[in-house]
């Protein structure tokens, strides 16, 4: 018995993947109602499906990505709200920044460690609580924590974005440009080692699947597929990808340029929208 498709389901996934209405009911009940299999059907067909990234937590708020004075901790705070209006308030960034400064001084390593501290007397979770009483919307934390040789942060777009990245050694300004880099290009991974093999498998599936549709036979679609697959990590992996700042070369090319021994060993990218 196929699942009954619902007008809020197709919605859904018209938001998250940008297809058309009449192609997100067909995708939907070709996967029986499942969410992310209709998803990669829209793929395997040959649709660009937007993107669904993680890191997209709230549309609206204030982000602070801040690193210790040593280099060595960054952290990042988002206090989300509902609308631009709170968001953009001069008092409310400068309350979320008041919580990102308590988070660095107070060397918190978790959002509930962070609810426990205190400024000015008063609990953070408390004073969450009262703003919220105050703006009458709802409001939450998000809290990222990253420690390494060294941090480097970036906050981009009126506090709508923040990134931290983690360096084996003293990045200097590359360490800026690499964050940079991120908040633009929004890399899943440091590498293709870094990308989880189910994930791989999946591009590589749908990569076959699209290559069929085209009327390609199986054996070249195999082939074809490495290439995509290619591609894939070359557009998702950071060290691959192209520096938005001298495209012909990589970024890990640019790093090489500053230090041979210069790696990433992770990074968090935050962002509002």
């Amino acid at each position: 018995m196929s699942a009954t498709i619902t007008a809020a389901e197709i919605n859904k996934l018209r938001q998250t993947t940008g297809a058309g209405m009449l192609d997100c009911r067909k995708a939907l009940t070709e996967s029986n109602g499942d969410f992310e299999a209709a998803i990669d059907w829209l793929r395997k067909q040959g649709q660009k499906v937007a993107a669904k990234r993680s890191d997209r937590e709230a549309k609206e708020g204030v982000i602070f990505a801040k690193t210790s004075a040593d280099n060595q901790t960054g952290m990042i705070v988002c206090v989300s709200c509902e609308t631009d209006f709170v968001s953009k308030n001069a008092e409310f960034v400068a309350f979320t920044e008041s919580i990102a400064d308590a988070a660095l001084a107070n060397n918190v390593k978790s959002a509930e460690e962070l609810n426990e501290v205190a400024i000015n007397g008063t609990k953070i979770a408390e004073l969450i609580n009262d703003k919220l009483a105050a703006i009458g919307e709802k409001i939450a934390i998000k809290f990222v924590r990253v420690d390494a040789p060294f941090v480097a942060s970036y906050i981009h777009g009126a506090n709508r974005m923040g990134v931290l990245v983690a360096f084996n050694k003293n990045a200097g300004d590359a360490g800026r440009d690499v964050a940079m880099q991120i908040a633009a290009m929004n890399p899943l991974a440091v590498d293709e080692t870094s990308i989880a093999p189910e994930t791989i498998a999946r591009e590589r599936e749908i990569a076959i699947e699209q290559i069929k549709a085209e009327g390609k036979p199986a054996e070249m679609a195999e082939k074809i597929a490495v290439g995509k697959v290619n591609k894939f990590f070359k557009e998702n992996t950071l060290m691959a990808q192209p520096f938005v700042k001298d495209n012909a070369k990589s970024v890990s090319d640019f790093l090489k340029s500053v230090d041979a021994e210069l790696k990433v060993s992770e990074f968090k990218r935050v962002a509002l929208g």
